[in-house]
């Protein structure tokens, strides 16, 4: 009990008065009746006469003011009624209230009956468990006296506090037991805690936070902890915790269970913060886990903690009185990272039954979440990692920190001077000596368990012998704060020289690691036993303990008892087990442990409350240990096991992670013990343990093993902070400095958030980091808690780049502690101090340390709390760090002084480049380096940025000030300020001392007109302004910018003006003109968005003559009228310098006037008028065409884009005669109409200076015109809906027309109608190009109307018709008439009456040259059937069948069929898929049918199929009809699969073809066997004189039989053969004989050594040859070799005949290419030469060039894949003209510069035959001009500009050429730089070329949604990659 109640001493009402606020609380949450029945306690003169009818909240409590009022003044015997009244009817009433009152009134006797008007009170007992106990207030049950009822509660009161004595007497024993052998008095005030905070919203995950918010304001996350300044002791800590729920966090070996039992002995004691009236339950996690079955609240509080005297009445009673005052205990749970089960966040659905037997888990939780015992006091102790379970639920978190050096060292004196100091006086001295020198050993001291074991390692080195008696300790006696001492990289040796007559140590090896530590502590715990005598059978160790050899030999004499000990502790730790019984534990392995001590001894219940003795290792660390021992020294553990098992433990964990007890140490002691300074003890304790196998071996693979899976891990890319933590520290254990680069390797920025770091985390992570070498790494605290001596630590890391420090935890204390140690970073090259709490103060310090680290480049310390002084401190630095970039001071509560004083170092200080501030929120300096400043570049000019800065005029001109005296700046930026126009006039009058280079900002600074007068000034003659940009409008704009250098006065300095959106009116133009001066370099002046309508325009024409040098005027949206565009109109014929006039929207939007130079004025200048988007009355076209008409330059007048009212057009039509100077009328997007398209196109009739008509109303529309009469004119109407009688009213005016070069009428949906009409008018109209009628809806017999064309009129040479996709339809003209025609039909879906018809006209048209039909899908009976009717004909043609059908066996049918049904077949030939016919003229006959005995009349010359997928056997059918062909005179079967059957079909006709003068048999796919049977059959046949064997692999016999045919040969094609070596041999030497050889084909065959000059001699005797081709020959060496290339190029030198020759791919270099330039002279019919891939250099290629010369007849150069380059170019430029027939030209993938292609440009322009040039990668993207020198190639079909990065321009250039290049066909111009706008651009060129075919574009920039849009408007153009 807190006190004492004495009745004699206290007066009743005095009590009342004292206790009268708290009773006032209690009576306030009664029911009302209980309230009412009190209430009439009092005489009817206070209270019955005046008792509320209705009772509520408000009036209850003026009831309980009043009846307290009045029995604080009643009798003491009235008094005493109620109090004892108030303590039976209440509930809830704190038990030291209860028993003060019960006291003070149960001494008053008084044996009257109850005052008037109280009634009676029944209490309605409870059960054991005191369900539902309280009053319960009826009317009907007979009143007792209080006397009565007195006896009824005082009995559980007694119980109660009878209770209390005996769990006082408990703790007090229990504390005796713990600390008979304590090293240190424990006392809760000098135990410090760090406040964290209470997490009760969310969950924690277990992931580190990315670095996205770096810089700015660190928001402290849930669960973190507190910041450093809020240590407080544990005393003050527990003060204020009655009624909540606390947590106690704490590292392993912090002394959490020693402190919970102190607690309960102040408590027994009548101490500590507890009051002594509550009952203190001290429960321990590590025995609640033996509890497994379900149990109610009173059996886990009578059974296993405390069972109560008295029997089950007292049970009753206590819990009764629990229940109802539940404030009144204080339940003390220990150790919840030891229990097995998780608590659960409970929702709050209603109190639990305690009755109700539940698992032990949910019962602690429902007492956590408040469902039973709502308002107890709880305190849960855990380790950090389990913290998250309780965050839903703690009301307060603390952290216990440990112990620092001065706490370590007076334990290490106590733990010493224990013992007896006679015989140790020095020991204690030495230990602490040794201690506090070795950075690892004061690391494991911070934890007071591990300073215990610490210190008895020390001990077991230090002394000498081994009798002395060790201290039983179990953990020390203060809380844990986490420092880690130095870094463990090696072992240290400590020789400590004494003092004061001390003698120095030996040379003692200290432990390197935490593992190491272990190692020597499980030597002194055996050696303990040893010196206490046990096992006496064993020797004694005659050598001192501190000998390792020693140690060692020890722990092997108590092997067998280590081992099971081992075992037990590896148990234990696969079943989560941390007590152990008797019946677990060996017995003599239980003695040895209890002996040594590795064992400590304690009471459990069981489940039947019975109690008996348990064991536990010291420490969970102890039996980590020994399980680590047992992985690593037995075979217990498999590798399998091992590496499932083997992982990384973090100290973030989520409700929803699986709980787990051993976590922290275990694998952290498997990786220290796979260090090898751990093998020889490994090795001798495994022997010990009879272990495995090989022992060395075996343990040397299980490290081997441990030390892969931490490399896995170092390698890892995702773990988190802790993990990463931890990871450290498993590196340092094993002393790998390998792993320790790895670690940092994989990850340079070590981002650490959200976790209490101590001093033994921080060397961890030094380890890794010096392990890094050159590796810059960067260590990224976010919101870490650490004490100031791990920066002691930290500044060991040598190789940290980057330091980064975010959290409000970090104060000035903190800073100055970081200013001492940053000069210790010597690679230090950025410092983050963010979102913390530094002052002036702290940046002082951190001034004082940063500048002595001269290698710091960025300094950020944004969101602090510097002020202006604090930023002047870092200021002071700038000067005294040179390598400096930027400094960032943003949010540090400063003003503007702060950058007056960053701005005032600029003169000082002239690396600064830019200062930067946003407000006060952003404040930036950053800097440029010496390195820039020395160097030769020329280093740009600072900049400064004020913005959102609020000045007056005082402040304007201090700053002014300032910034006048800063050196030359680039740009100034003061925008964000509102300032008034004083203000802003006295930064104007300070502009021309300002020294700025680039442009003044001031946007979102002013907003009135007078403002904007005040700023013209800027541009006047005196300022260096040359350009004002003023925009008052949201956003507002001003923008001041200077012309920098320039040498020139400002009077000759270019100057614009802006002021859009300023609200000018009429009037305030004048005073803009007066501000503005005269301002004689205006050049640009921007008027738009303003309110000047004519008025203001007139006003602004009228001053046009002042602006000398005026370029541009923009006036748009200024409201202006039709009235103003006639004004403008006038102008521009008036104003000789005015060139251009842009009106939009009838001069209300957009209206730009553009000037020329006064130079250009005396010239002939081209100038414009546009008015779009407006609707246009014809009075309006009227007056404004009449005032051009005076103008005298060269006029375009735009109407685009404008809606024609009535007659319109027919005014428009009037006044054009007379605009003499009109060179174009843009009409686009106005003639919507097919009507008004059909009235424009009169102008044809009307205008004689018309050049071209082109209407379209969805695209460009317009007429152009020429100064003399137009001698032919292009019509093009497109995409109008003409009807038939618009097909006549076009025809009519057509025939009055001029001579026309083309009409495109397509898009037109004509019709078959229209377009018959069409066709019919022909003859009668003037054409001399084409027709296009594409895309008019045609079907077939439109079609063949088309087709018709033909036979109806003469000048009409071809005919293109196309049903498919291109929906193509073009009738082609010649100028003069006659000549040969085509026809050609593709994709139209034929029908047998169209095939005849075709063939009528085919037949009718006797000039027919060429016929195409494509996939038109005919059947083998139509074409049979078009053939016979083709009998007719006079003259030869050549017709082209192409369907997908034709093919193999189909092939084979069609060619006989059609061979049966015509005579006249000169030619038949299937390619793939084509059929090719040639007609010869012939007398007409009777058509034969299908009778094939008419062979004498057969005139086929040529038959071939070619590549068709033809087999052998296919053949057969054809013996019969080629039998009957005596003329044939070639037959081609090459690329096909003939083999044995097509062997011996050669074999059977060849003997009947007398006049067979070709064969060619290419192969497909080579077979030996066959080749042999076709040379027998080539040797029948003695008339073939060409033959081509191409492909084949020959056998020697049939080498031999084919060099026999060689001598008649004029013609060879042995490409791709494949011969043996003697084959090879004798075909070379047979070459020698092909003297008439006029083609020669040897390409891609190779050369045998043997065969080389064989092959060289039959070179030079081939005079007579004129086609050659040696591409890719190879020799045995691969290439031929530089000799072979020479040799074979003196072996060309007498072929004086030769036209073609082909050496691609020999790689012949200077030297070849310098023999060849020797061979060209002699050349002389040399039309065609491939050279590609020959390395030919770009000096060797000029002298190609320049030999090439005397090559007249050259049609063909290939030059592809060489290394030409601009000198090969510009001899292009000069050789290329004067080969006047050269048509193709290939020189992709060289290396031409931008020079060259201009020089090659110079070529093109003078090749007038050149058909197709390929330019694929050329080496430059600069072919503009190449581009353009095609519209001089009237004959170009094929262009390949692809690969070579080209843009827009290029396309455009392409676009522009298009129309003069008639005959182009394909374009190449994938893999480029095309956007959509050069692809429009190709598009809109396409529709004046309807001959070219296909534009490739895949590859460009184009996207996939434009690629559709264009290939939708023009299916020629191709964005695929096929």
């Amino acid at each position: 009990m807190d006190e004492e109640v004495k009745p004699d001493d206290e007066n009743v009402n005095y009590v009342l008065a004292q206790e009268s606020k708290e009773l006032f609380h209690i009576l306030a949450k009664q029911p009302p009746s209980v309230i009412m029945q009190l209430y009439r306690m009092m005489p009817g003169t206070a209270g019955g006469q005046n008792q509320p009818s209705s009772p509520g909240p408000p009036v209850l409590k003026d009831c309980i003011e009043a009846m307290l009022e009045y029995f604080k003044m009643a009798s003491a015997a009235e008094c005493c009624s109620f109090l004892q009244s108030v303590c039976l009817m209440c509930e809830n009433i704190p038990m030291h209230l209860d028993s003060r009152l019960m006291s003070v009134a149960g001494r008053v006797i008084t044996d009257r009956a109850p005052p008037p008007g109280t009634e009676a009170v029944s209490l309605r007992n409870t059960d054991v468990c005191g369900e539902n106990s309280g009053p319960d207030v009826t009317d009907h049950v007979p009143s007792s006296p209080l006397s009565d009822q007195h006896p009824v509660k005082r009995p559980r009161l007694d119980h109660w506090e009878q209770y209390i004595t005996a769990a006082t007497s408990l703790l007090q024993r229990r504390w005796k037991r713990l600390t008979e052998r304590l090293v240190k008095e424990v006392q809760l005030e000098n135990v410090w805690v760090s406040l964290r905070t209470a997490n009760r919203g969310r969950d924690r995950p277990d992931q580190t936070p990315g670095s996205a918010d770096r810089g700015s304001r660190t928001p402290e996350p849930d669960g973190d902890f507190g910041c450093l300044e809020s240590r407080l002791t544990l005393e003050t800590f527990l003060q204020g915790c009655a009624g909540k729920v606390t947590a106690l966090v704490g590292q392993a070996g912090s002394g959490k269970t020693l402190l919970m039992s102190c607690l309960g002995q102040q408590w027994a004691n009548g101490l500590g913060p507890v009051p002594s009236s509550y009952l203190f339950v001290l429960l321990e996690f590590r025995q609640l886990n033996l509890l497994s079955r379900p149990l109610s609240l009173s059996e886990l509080l009578f059974q296993h903690y405390l069972p109560p005297k008295g029997g089950d009445n007292a049970k009753r009673a206590i819990v009764d009185y629990l229940l109802s005052n539940p404030e009144q205990s204080c339940w003390v749970l220990d150790g919840y990272d030891e229990f097995h089960g998780k608590l659960s966040r409970q929702e709050m659905t209603g109190p639990l039954d305690p009755k109700t037997p539940m698992p032990v888990a949910e019962l602690i939780s429902a007492l956590l979440n408040r469902r039973i015992l709502p308002g107890s006091t709880v305190l849960v102790t855990c380790r950090p990692r389990d913290a998250v379970d309780l965050g839903g639920v703690s009301d307060k978190v603390g952290q216990l920190l440990g112990w620092d050096q001065y706490d370590i060292k007076e334990y290490v004196d106590n733990f010493f001077g224990v013992k007896d100091p006679s015989a140790h006086r020095d020991l204690g001295a030495w230990a602490a000596d040794l201690l506090l020198s070795s950075r690892h050993l004061l690391a494991m001291s911070s934890i007071p368990a591990l300073c215990n074991i610490c210190c008895i390692c020390l001990e077991h080195l230090l002394v000498e012998g081994t009798d002395a008696e060790r201290p039983k300790t179990d953990g020390g006696g203060r809380a844990q704060r986490q420092e880690p001492g130095g870094e463990r990289g090696r072992p240290e040796s400590v020789v400590t020289k004494g003092e004061n007559g001390r003698a120095p140590l030996a040379s003692t090896q200290v432990p390197t690691t935490i593992t190491q530590v272990y190692l020597t502590m499980l030597g002194a715990f055996v050696s303990r036993d040893s010196s206490q005598g046990g096992s006496g059978a064993r020797p004694q160790a005659s050598i001192p303990p501190q000998s390792s050899v020693t140690t060692l030999d020890t722990l092997s004499q108590y092997g067998s008892e280590l081992c099971e000990l081992s075992r037990l502790a590896w148990r234990g730790l696969e079943e989560s087990k941390i007590l152990f019984v008797e019946e677990d534990i060996p017995p003599d392995v239980l003695k040895f442990s209890l002996r040594a001590g590795f064992f400590s001894q304690v009471e459990v219940r069981r489940l039947d409350g019975a109690v008996v003795n348990a064991y536990c290792f010291i420490h969970l660390t102890v039996q980590e240990f020994l399980a680590a021992l047992i992985i690593m020294t037995t075979n217990d553990v498999s590798d399998a096991h091992l590496k499932k098992r083997f992982s990384l433990k973090t100290r973030w964990t989520t409700r929803t992670d699986q709980k787990t007890v051993f976590t922290d140490s275990l694998y952290l002691y498997v990786c220290g013990l796979a260090s090898s300074h751990c093998t020889s003890a490994l090795v001798q304790l495994s022997k010990a343990f009879g272990g495995v196998k090989g022992i060395k071996s075996w343990v040397q693979q299980r490290q081997a093993l441990v030390l892969k899976l931490l490399k896995t891990l170092c390698n890892s890319n995702n773990l988190t902070g802790p993990k990463i933590l931890q990871l450290c520290h498993s590196v340092q254990e094993s002393q790998d400095q390998q792993l320790a680069r790895q670690v940092v390797g994989a990850r340079p920025t070590l981002e650490l958030r959200n976790i209490w770091l101590s001093p033994s985390d921080i060397d961890a992570l030094a380890f890794v980091v010096n392990s890094a070498g050159d590796i810059g790494v960067t260590l990224d605290f976010g919101a870490c808690s650490m004490e100031l001596d791990c920066l002691d630590v930290l500044s060991r890391c040598q190789h940290v780049h980057c330091l980064s420090f975010h959290s409000r935890k970090y104060g000035d204390k903190f800073a100055e502690k970081l200013s001492s140690v940053l000069p210790e970073f010597p690679t230090l090259r950025k410092l983050e101090f963010c979102g913390a709490s530094v002052t002036a103060t702290g940046a002082a310090s951190l001034a004082s340390g940063l500048e002595n680290c001269p290698n710091i480049t960025e300094i950020n310390l944004t969101d602090n709390n510097l002020k202006d002084e604090g930023v002047q401190h870092i200021a002071e630095i700038f000067n005294k760090l040179p390598r400096l970039v930027s400094v960032k001071l943003g949010r540090n509560n400063t003003s503007l002084n702060a950058v007056d004083s960053l701005i005032e170092k600029m003169p000082s200080c002239l690396n600064i480049q830019d200062v930067h501030a946003d407000g006060m929120k952003e404040v930036t300096v950053t800097f440029s380096q010496n390195s820039d400043v020395k160097s030769h570049k020329l280093k740009p000019k600072p900049t400064i940025s004020l913005l959102n800065q609020n000045w007056c005029k005082s402040e304007m001109q201090k700053l002014a000030k300032t910034l006048a005296r800063c050196p030359a700046l680039s740009v100034l930026d003061l925008s964000g300020g509102q300032w008034d126009e004083d203000t802003l006039r006295t930064l104007t009058q300070f502009v021309p001392k300002f020294n700025v280079s680039e442009q003044i900002t001031v946007n979102n600074s002013c907003s009135s007109v007078e403002s904007v007068v005040v700023l013209t000034t800027l541009l006047s003659d005196r300022t260096p302004a040359s350009e004002l940009h003023i925009r008052l409008q949201s956003p507002v704009q001003v923008s001041i910018v200077f012309p920098g250098e320039t040498g020139k006065p400002a009077t000759e300095i270019p100057k614009k003006l802006s002021l859009s959106c300023c609200k000018l009116l009429p009037a305030d133009m004048e005073r803009v003109w007066k501000s503005l001066g005269t301002s004689s370099g205006l050049t640009v002046l921007d008027l738009s968005s303003n309110c000047l309508g004519n008025k203001g325009l007139k006003k602004l024409l009228e001053v046009l003559t002042h602006f000398r040098n005026l370029q541009e005027i923009n006036a748009s949206n200024n409201n202006i009228n039709m009235e103003g565009v006639v004004m403008l109109a006038s102008a521009l014929c008036s104003h000789n310098n005015l060139t251009q006039i842009h009106i939009s929207n009838g001069g209300k939007d957009e209206l730009i006037l553009r000037f020329s130079s006064e130079k250009s004025t005396s010239e002939k200048v081209q100038k414009t008028f546009r008015i779009n988007n407006s609707s246009l009355l014809p009075s309006d076209i009227t007056t404004v065409c009449r005032r051009l008409v005076k103008c005298r330059s060269q006029l375009e007048l735009e109407l685009s884009h404008s809606s024609f009212k009535d007659k319109t057009i027919e005014n428009l039509l009037t006044v054009l005669p007379k605009m003499l100077s009109l060179q174009k009328l843009d009409v686009s997007h106005s003639i919507t109409s097919a009507t008004d398209a059909l009235t424009l196109v009169r102008c044809l009739t009307d205008n004689k200076q018309v050049t071209s008509v082109e209407l379209s109303p969805q695209s460009e529309s317009f007429i152009t015109f020429d100064e003399v009469k137009a001698e032919q004119v292009s019509c093009r109407l497109t995409h109008f809906c003409l009807n038939g009688d618009d097909v006549e009213r076009l025809i009519e005016i057509l025939q009055r027309g001029p001579r026309l070069s083309d009409l495109d009428l397509s898009s037109n949906h004509l019709g078959d109608e229209g377009v018959k009409r069409l066709v019919d008018s022909l003859p009668r109209l003037k054409i001399s190009s084409y027709v296009n009628l594409s895309d008019n809806r045609l079907t077939q017999q439109g079609l063949l109307s088309v087709a018709s064309t033909l036979c109806t009129c003469a000048n009409v040479c071809g005919v293109e018709a196309s049903l498919g996709e291109e929906k193509r339809s073009l009738i082609w003209f010649s100028q003069n008439g006659g000549g040969e025609k085509t026809l050609s039909v593709r994709e139209s879906s034929l029908q047998p009456e169209h095939v005849v018809r075709l063939a009528e006209i085919t037949s009718s048209c006797h000039t027919l040259a060429k016929l195409e039909l494509k996939n038109n899908l005919l059947q083998s009976e139509w074409i049979e059937n078009f053939v016979k009717l083709l009998n007719s004909t006079r003259r030869g043609c050549t017709i082209s069948i192409e369907e997908s059908w034709i093919t193999a066996e189909e092939a084979v049918h069609l060619v006989h069929r059609c061979l049966s049904h015509s005579s006249n077949i000169q030619t038949i030939r299937v390619h793939q898929t084509t059929l090719n016919l040639s007609l010869k003229p012939t007398e007409p006959t009777s058509a034969r049918g299908d009778n094939p005995d008419l062979a004498q009349s057969m005139a086929t010359e040529k038959i071939g199929l070619v590549d068709c997928a033809l087999d052998g056997y296919h053949l057969a059918s054809l013996r019969s009809i080629i039998q009957s062909c005596p003329s044939l005179t070639e037959l081609d079967l090459s690329n096909n699969n003939l083999g044995e059957e097509g062997a011996e079909f050669l074999c059977s006709i060849l003997p009947s073809l007398p006049n067979l003068t070709s064969l060619s048999i290419g192969a497909k796919e080579p077979v030996a066997a066959v080749v042999e049977s076709f040379t027998q059959a080539c040797v029948q046949s003695a008339n073939i004189q060409d033959l081509n064997l191409s492909g084949h692999k020959f056998g020697d016999a049939a080498t031999q039989s084919l060099t026999t045919l060689f001598p008649r040969l004029r013609s060879l094609n042995l490409s791709h053969c494949v011969w043996t070596r003697t084959g090879g041999l004798q075909l070379a030497q047979a070459l020698g004989r092909c003297v008439s050889l006029e083609d020669l084909c040897l390409d891609c065959v190779h050369l045998h050594e043997e065969g080389r000059p064989c092959l060289l001699e039959a070179l030079r005797n081939m005079t007579s040859i004129r086609r050659l081709k040696l591409n890719k020959i190879t020799t045995e060496m691969g290439q031929p070799g530089q000799s072979s290339v020479l040799d074979l190029l003196a072996a060309l030198e007498g072929l004086g005949h030769i036209e073609e020759i082909e050496l691609d791919g020999w790689r012949m270099a200077d030297a070849g290419v310098e023999q060849l330039t020797g061979l060209l002279p002699v050349w002389k019919e040399l039309k065609k030469i491939s050279l590609s891939k020959n390395l030919i250099s770009d000096h060797s290629g000029e002298k190609l060039l320049i030999a090439l010369k005397s090559c007249s007849r050259l049609e063909e150069l290939h030059l592809s894949s060489n290394l030409l380059g601009d000198l090969t170019a510009a001899s292009m430029a000069l050789v290329l003209p004067s080969l006047t027939r050269l048509s193709v030209l290939d020189i992709s993938d060289n290396r031409i510069g931008d020079s060259g292609s201009r020089s090659l440009s110079r070529a093109i322009m003078y090749m007038k035959n050149l058909k197709k040039i390929h330019l694929t990668s050329v080496g430059t993207s600069e072919l503009c001009a190449v581009a353009a020198s095609l519209a001089h190639c009237p004959l170009v079909n094929d262009v390949s500009l692809s690969w070579n990065n080209c843009g827009d321009e290029v396309a455009q250039e392409l676009s522009r050429v298009l129309p003069f290049c008639l005959k182009l066909t394909r374009i190449d111009l994938e893999c480029n730089s095309v956007s959509v706008l050069g692809a429009e651009a190709l598009v809109r060129a396409l529709r004046s070329c309807p001959a070219l075919q296909l534009i490739r574009l895949w590859k460009n920039k184009v996207s996939q949604s434009d690629a559709l849009r264009l290939m939708s408007s023009d299916r020629r153009l191709n964005f695929a990659s096929t």
